[in-house]
């Protein structure tokens, strides 16, 4: 029998059950909640947001997400692409300031199930923080990923390195641990 320990899963079993049911697009519902921590929301700036993927391929797994619910990139303005961009770069800096990668993988699942997406009616990207040598035996002969930092820690680490930011618009020890911190994109 294979096992991996992995106590902070219990946080998962013990769930409120009413967080397994978010009604409609969980990109626009977990926004509009007043409860950026316990949402994962990291950041957020004028157009966009940050948030830990729940399921993430390695520490550090955040999506960047346009706040407008669409499925065609197409379809946003141009002011929040840039927006988007802006952000992703910021979540760049952050993710090196907080957990120094060697490098970041980003992508897009676009194409619903044939692109391996669950919410494809909601554009996003991920970004995936990657270290030299992070890919082991588990994975490849196991079949078995270890995600080896609780979603929890990685929030106090990427929330602390968004606060430390220039856009922040509340900075370091002044940013509510509660709550994601404000970014300022204008640039």
């Amino acid at each position: 029998m294979e096992q991996v320990f992995a106590p902070w899963r219990i946080e998962w079993v013990e769930r409120d059950p009413e967080e397994q049911n978010v009604e409609g697009c969980p990109f626009c519902v977990l926004p509009e909640r007043d409860e950026d921590r316990q949402s994962r929301i990291v950041a957020r700036s004028e157009h966009s947001f940050v948030i830990l993927n729940n399921y993430p391929y390695s520490p550090g797994h955040v999506m960047v997400i346009p706040r407008q619910h669409t499925g065609e990139w197409g379809t946003l303005s141009d002011a929040e692409l840039l927006d988007h961009a802006r952000l992703k770069i910021a979540t760049i800096d952050a993710l090196d300031a907080a957990l120094g990668p060697d490098g970041i993988n980003t992508g897009e699942n676009l194409g619903g199930d044939a692109a391996g997406g669950s919410i494809d009616d909601h554009v996003h990207t991920h970004l995936v923080p990657r270290w030299s040598g992070d890919t082991n035996f588990m994975p490849v002969i196991g079949e078995t990923q270890v995600i080896v930092e609780a979603l929890e820690d990685t929030y106090e680490r990427l929330h602390e390195a968004f606060a430390g930011l220039s856009a922040a618009t509340v900075e370091g020890e002044d940013a509510d641990p509660d709550r994601a911190v404000s970014l300022d994109l204008d640039g």
